[in-house]
Parts: structure tokens; sequence; C-alpha cells
């Protein structure tokens, strides 16, 4: 068996913007890795409101599909866990690939919350973090920013409100004409 590099990189993806384009396109570029495997959550840690778990998948698909080297995976709705844990998803992901060396992609936002994290040392040993800074954050493991200041709250909000600028400039455009065709997240 050969062994692979494979950068984790979850989320909620509610709905995937281009700072998670750009994070998955400067872990290919910087670090050693062979690939990103994307992992929408399928359900939130926190009980945050999502949208259809397989409505972000295609988004995620549709967001990532240009960039080489990196797949979307549904591994959490396969677990059909009540919570989408990350120590789960990478214990999962490691009895169903033994070769691959696990690395785990997070943003340097994270760090201030890793102790709301369920068991964040095993999460570590199995997959040592790839932190990326982004703009704003300010922590002291953290490197410079790398990553655009852009959320997907702020998306969500933007499209409520019908910025259409703002929304073409954050979102890839085979995501927002998904949006538009599913009519996700507008005011209701």
């Amino acid at each position: 068996m050969t062994s692979r590099t494979v950068a984790v990189f979850g989320g909620s993806f509610n709905p995937p913007h281009v700072g998670h384009v750009l994070a998955a396109a400067y872990v290919l570029a910087v670090h050693e890795v062979d690939e990103v495997l994307v992992v929408p959550a399928f359900r939130h840690p926190f009980n945050k409101d999502l949208c259809p778990f397989e409505h972000r998948v295609a988004m995620a698909r549709l967001a990532f599909r240009d960039l080489a080297r990196t797949q979307v995976s549904e591994i959490e709705r396969e677990l059909g866990l009540p919570l989408s844990r990350t120590v789960d998803t990478l214990e999962a992901l490691r009895e169903r690939e033994p070769s691959w060396r696990l690395r785990l992609v997070i943003g340097a936002d994270v760090l201030h919350d890793r102790d709301k994290w369920h068991r964040f040392d095993r999460v570590v040993d199995l997959a040592p973090p790839i932190v990326l800074g982004r703009a704003g954050v300010v922590h002291p493991e953290a490197p410079l920013p790398v990553l655009p200041e852009v959320s997907s709250s702020q998306v969500r909000a933007a499209i409520a409100a019908g910025d259409m600028p703002e929304v073409a400039a954050l979102l890839p455009r085979r995501v927002r004409e998904f949006i538009a065709h599913q009519r996700l997240y507008e005011a209701r």
C-alpha cells in the first residue's frame, strides 16, 4: 500500500465560499499533502441551523470541482451519528484508509475554541493540524493571515439582503447559481 497524506477540511459549508476554495488551494500549494478531502458536517456539533446536507454537499462539489486533488466526502452522513464530531470522522477515516497520513485543516479562529471541541487532543494525534491564518484573528500559534475575511454567515446575510455585488464577490459562480436556483438563504 502506498501511503498518502490527506488534508481533511471539514466545516458546515453553509454555503461554501471563496475563502474555502482559497484555503484548499493554499494547502495544496504550500503543504506536503497529496489531496484535500472536503468533509461537510452532517449535523453541526453546536446545533446551528444548517440548510439540508444534500444541498451543502452539492454546493461543495460545485465550489471545489475545478480544484485538482480535491474531493468532497459524505462520510459524516454515512457515520449516522447524532452529532458531527471531528474526532469521530477522523477515527472512521483512519479505519477505512489505514495507509493515509491525516492532517486537519483549521482556521486560526479554531485555536480560540479548541476547549469546546470533543477530545481535541485526540484530534491532534489523529491528524496534526494545518493552521491557516485568518484576517482579523490574532493567536500566538497562528501564522500570518492567508485567508480573506469572509464567512458563511456574512454570505447568508448578503443573500438575504439581496446584496448581489457582495454575493458575487464572495461565492464561486456555480455555487451562486445553485443557491439562486434552489432559492436558498433568501429572506422569508
